[in-house]
C-alpha cells in the first residue's frame, strides 16, 4: 500500500516556488513543507510511474493488485519470482487461451512444473472425401501434475486452474500425484 515515507524529501519542493513575500515567512514555510511531506510519495510514484507497471520493478504489492488488472492465474500463494513471471506473461497467455500450449503454460507459471496433458481432439487432412475422423467422438480433457509434496490445495488450484483455461465447451478431469523421487549420487 503506497502511502507517506518518514524522511522522503520532495522532488519539488513548494516553499521555493512560492512569491517572494513568503520566501522569509516561517509559518507559510513551515504550512507548505507539511503539503511537501503529503505530497512527496504522489510525487515519487509519478517520476517512476513506468516502473510500477514494469512487473520486474514494481512493488510486490502492486505486482499482486497488477495481475488481477491483467488477468493473471495467481492465487496469492505464489513466490514472487512466479507472480512477476505469471503478471508479465498475461497477455500472452490470453492470445493463446483455450489451446493446449495456452493452458500448459499457465499450468507452469502456477506450480512451476510441466503438466501431462491428454486430450480427446485431433486433426488431420486427408485427400480422399470421406476419410476417418481423427480423435474420439466425446470431448475430453485431463491434466495430470507430479509435484514433489502434493496437498490437497493443489489439486484444488489445479482443478480452478484448468477450469479458466480450457475450452469452454470441454468435460474435464485433473489429477496431481507425487513425483517420483530418484536417488542423489
Amino acid at each position: 500500500m503506497r502511502g507517506s515515507v518518514d524522511g522522503l524529501g520532495s522532488s519539488t519542493p513548494i516553499g521555493t516556488m512560492l512569491p517572494a513575500v513568503f520566501a522569509d515567512d516561517d509559518l507559510a514555510q513551515r504550512f507548505v513543507a507539511g503539503l511537501d511531506d503529503v505530497l512527496a510519495p504522489v510525487l515519487n510514484v509519478l517520476d517512476c510511474l513506468d516502473a510500477y507497471f514494469d512487473p520486474a520493478l514494481t512493488p510486490v504489492d502492486f505486482a499482486q493488485w497488477l495481475s488481477t488488472w491483467v488477468g493473471a492465474e495467481t492465487d496469492g500463494t505464489e513466490p514472487e519470482a512466479r507472480l512477476r513471471a505469471a503478471v508479465a506473461a498475461a497477455a500472452r497467455l490470453h492470445r493463446v487461451r483455450g489451446t493446449r500450449r495456452g493452458l500448459s503454460e499457465a499450468v507452469r507459471l502456477a506450480f512451476g512444473t510441466e503438466p501431462e496433458i491428454s486430450e480427446s481432439g485431433g486433426a488431420t487432412w486427408n485427400a480422399r472425401p470421406l476419410g476417418p475422423v481423427p480423435g474420439t467422438p466425446r470431448p475430453h480433457l485431463h491434466v495430470t501434475l507430479r509435484l514433489p509434496d502434493p496437498t490437497p490445495a493443489d489439486t484444488h488450484r489445479l482443478d480452478s486452474l484448468v477450469a479458466a483455461a480450457r475450452p469452454a465447451h470441454m468435460p474435464y478431469t485433473v489429477t496431481v500425484t507425487a513425483a517420483e523421487r530418484t536417488p542423489e549420487r
